[in-house]
């Protein structure tokens, strides 16, 4: 549980700029084995040709910086 409160603590650094375009991201699940985090992209992010870039290079960059236990972070 301290790892999950970890990555939503940098997620909600994050989500004022995805907000700020309308959009959000939400955090679904963690997997410690493999370090795989699962978010969930909301409203204008939904579909977004630029979602996967904020995914990769701003979220997944962010949140590994917060918690290195962090490998890469998918979208479902």
């Amino acid at each position: 549980m301290e790892l999950e409160n970890k990555i939503k603590e940098s997620l909600e650094k994050i989500r004022p700029s995805l907000q700020a375009d309308g959009g959000d991201v939400q955090f679904v699940s963690f997997e410690p084995e493999s370090g795989l985090l699962s978010v969930r992209f909301q409203g204008m992010c939904v579909g977004c040709p630029m979602a996967a870039m904020t995914l990769k290079q701003v979220i997944e960059a962010e949140v590994q910086v917060d918690v290195p236990e962090v490998k890469t972070v998918q979208a479902v």
